[in-house]
């Protein structure tokens, strides 16, 4: 970025055949038009730089005190301030163009002399317009130029793959789960398998009520979920096998193994529980959707283990009294 005085004595129509003074340069600055399109104003700029971008400290867009209006504020280094002082009191009324990238960002008129090194461009901004100078300013006083090294567009066609690959892999994810579940407990299984659906439920309800958006690591942080509720039921499950074994009755072997894996179940989630709010805290974009569907799931799987699990397995006793237990 380089700041320029404009040239206005040339004759544009002579300029656009060429004829230009030594010294002088046509570059274009854009402007919306009363149709709102971008038309191009060309300005005749004096080769000449008057000041370097890197002399630009800072710009920010603020109000007027008098008249409120949108307006951008900037300020030089003390070594800018200087010329840019000796600049304003030799050119008053005279236009000085701001030139980034080979296009006059604005031309604004020196009305008079600023010392100290702060000034103000004002105009028909509106509050989008100064905000967007302010940053084209900000970002033109970097010390270096910017180059493209890569640029993808990702379109929404490969976007939507995406989703459907991830549903696709959670439906698959689900499925495996639940078909573990029945070969290796029967029954059990069963139950584990109702309180998988009641915690995708719970999981998928929660976040309408948060109204979050389901993002591709959302979906991978439910099936995470969905695939970790079932390790409630399973040290359950085992539990009940091994006091069996040991041979307690039904009642007994139930009784006490829901009882004891209750602590294992609360501690082991809520460590994973721990991990999720610390992503939720410290990450960014997807992996707070990560977090939060990780949380939700958790939360969900406890109670479903907890408590729904257990109300099952309790309603089958009491209805059944068997006499070998079918896990």
């Amino acid at each position: 970025m380089t700041f320029h005085l404009v040239d206005d004595t040339i004759d544009m129509s002579e300029a656009s055949m060429g004829k230009l003074p030594a010294g002088v340069k046509i570059y274009f600055e854009e402007n919306k038009g009363s149709d709102g399109n971008n038309i191009k104003i060309p300005v005749p700029v004096k080769t000449r730089v008057m000041l370097s971008g890197d002399m630009l400290i800072d710009a920010s867009p603020a109000f007027d005190g008098q008249t409120n209006e949108p307006v951008v504020n900037f300020r030089f280094n003390t070594a800018g301030a200087q010329k840019f002082a000796d600049i304003t009191r030799e050119n008053i009324g005279k236009r000085f163009a701001i030139v980034l990238d080979d296009k006059v960002v604005t031309a604004p008129v020196i009305r008079s002399s600023i010392i100290g090194g702060s000034g103000q461009i004002s105009g028909s901004f509106t509050t989008e317009s100064a905000n967007d100078l302010a940053v084209l300013l900000r970002s033109g006083a970097l010390p270096v130029p910017l180059k493209v090294i890569e640029e993808r567009s990702v379109g929404p066609s490969l976007g939507m793959d995406s989703i459907e690959a991830g549903k696709k892999a959670s439906l698959l994810g689900i499925a495996l789960v639940i078909i573990f579940m029945l070969v290796n407990y029967g029954l059990f299984g069963i139950f584990a398998n109702i309180g998988l659906l009641f915690n995708l439920v719970f999981i998928l309800g929660a976040l309408s009520l948060m109204q979050a958006t389901l993002t591709l690591p959302g979906i991978a942080g439910m099936v995470l979920t969905l695939g970790m509720s079932v390790d409630a039921n399973v040290i359950i499950y085992e539990r009940i096998r091994e006091e069996l074994r040991n041979g307690k009755s039904p009642f007994a072997a139930i009784e006490h193994a829901l009882r004891a894996a209750r602590a294992t179940i609360i501690d082991a989630n809520i460590t994973t529980l721990i991990a999720s709010v610390l992503l939720y805290y410290f990450g960014t974009g997807t992996v707070k959707g990560f977090a939060v569907t990780l949380a939700v799931g958790i939360l969900a799987s406890m109670f479903t283990a907890t408590i729904l699990t257990r109300l099952m397995i309790a309603t089958w006793l009491k209805k059944t009294r068997p006499k070998v237990v079918p896990i």
